[in-house]
């Protein structure tokens, strides 16, 4: 289609950020088919708490490694390309855990898919930065961010049917292929704004509204002494644990305190991460709207993720509830108020750079936050395992929110934009 041929009138931003939705959720799914099939593996193959931290951290480590270059290759490559090349690679790996037969197999393929999987984030931050102006990011990052939610949601869904028909090997190979599905429409339907056929004049003015930037490629020598790229990386290193915690323990912690089988285990693991999701949409949509009426950009994101972070706290209580439901309900306050905390964060990155430089140094935050992630799966293998209490690990998750708001708001009180040499 000609560029005399583009339509009038369009919003075709949403329908790529539809793509980054459903990215997101074949990213969380495929990571948590282990989770949700954990205790079940546990007596086939025969592994203890230590021994699957193992697994979780090793995929954790890969995260970290692989998005050092990441979000570089990202920016190297362009959207297109690199999001392309990074689903291709995970689908691959997401279907290696079907094959594996032991703790070191297992090991090794939550590794791959570690490495595969990094990339997925900092090409969504970069394609938002791309199709959105900054006023509607924190909404657009909140919806695809949800995917997330979405993805965790469905496993629970999906994966005993999955089992049932085709065995738990079966259900590895059945959700790694979702992404040739996804892989598909990307190069069917993305492009820049700029050379779309489907964004209209109007829409792309809309989209480039912002002042204009340097389009010249920023390198990690210069993002790494900037004071706001550790602004946003501390962030990442002190809650994206707590998202790992819940994504890799959640299902085994009420298998184990409830003494649940894995089909009375699906409707609170379900609960929770459907409430995630709404918080997730409703914690951009909070920043988003405090802008339209005018607040500045630091007021309203930081407003929306004190929200959050408080919303966080409540959750010290659950190892006390002693109720199912009770426990539910804290964990699933929690795991909204994350994602809400988490969209407005990721937005911090396209707020205090520019557009060429967002995908870096969300690699580099993404890193950091997978690098605690790290530490915090190996504590909760030897925490567990000698405890066998959970409560020093909620009261981790209810605290740190708190102690990252203060980070943000000692280092970076106005969110000025970052001075960068090019």
């Amino acid at each position: 289609m000609s560029i005399a041929a583009k339509p009038a009138k369009s919003r075709f931003r949403w329908v790529i950020c539809g793509l980054l939705f459903f990215a997101t959720v074949i990213a969380y799914l495929d990571r948590g088919v282990l989770s949700y099939l954990e205790k079940t593996l546990e007596g086939v193959i025969g592994w203890n708490s230590e021994q699957y931290s193992h697994m979780t951290a090793a995929f954790t480590a890969a995260y970290a490694i692989g998005l050092v270059t990441a979000g570089g290759v990202t920016d190297r490559l362009g959207t297109r390309r690199g999001f392309a090349i990074a689903i291709l690679l995970w689908s691959v790996a997401a279907m290696a855990p079907g094959a594996a037969y032991s703790v070191a197999t297992f090991t090794f393929a939550m590794f791959l898919l570690g490495i595969g999987e990094a990339a997925n984030f900092p090409a969504c931050i970069k394609t938002v930065a791309e199709w959105f102006p900054k006023k509607e990011r924190a909404l657009a990052t909140g919806i695809f961010n949800t995917g997330a939610s979405v993805g965790a949601l469905a496993v629970p869904v999906v994966v005993p049917f999955l089992t049932d028909w085709f065995t738990w090997r079966g259900a590895f190979v059945a959700t790694g292929s979702l992404g040739f599905v996804w892989l598909a429409a990307w190069l069917l339907l993305y492009d820049t704004p700029k050379n779309h056929a489907r964004a209209s004049q109007t829409e792309l003015e809309h989209i480039q509204s912002d002042p204009v930037e340097s389009t010249a490629a920023v390198p990690w020598s210069h993002l790494l002494p900037v004071k706001e790229t550790w602004v946003f990386a501390l962030a990442k290193f002190l809650t994206d644990p707590v998202w790992w915690f819940y994504l890799f323990w959640l299902p085994r912690y009420l298998q184990e305190t409830f003494h649940l089988d894995i089909m009375q285990n699906r409707l609170p693991v379900i609960v929770a991460y459907a409430a995630s999701m709404i918080g997730g949409v409703a914690g951009g949509w909070l920043s988003s709207v405090m802008i339209r009426r005018g607040w500045s950009h630091n007021a309203a994101r930081k407003t929306a993720m004190l929200v959050c972070a408080l919303c966080v706290v409540p959750v010290l209580y659950a190892p006390f509830a002693g109720n199912l439901w009770v426990v539910t309900a804290l964990v699933s306050l929690a795991m909204a108020a994350h994602q809400g905390w988490s969209a407005n964060v990721f937005t911090l990155a396209s707020d205090m750079f520019p557009r060429v430089a967002v995908a870096s140094v969300v690699g580099i935050g993404g890193m950091m936050g997978a690098v605690g992630g790290v530490l915090f799966q190996l504590a909760t293998g030897k925490i567990v395992a000698v405890t066998h209490s959970y409560l020093p690990l909620f009261a981790i998750c209810s605290a740190v929110y708190v102690l990252a708001m203060a980070i943000v708001q000692l280092m970076s009180p106005k969110l000025a934009a970052a001075k960068l040499r090019y």
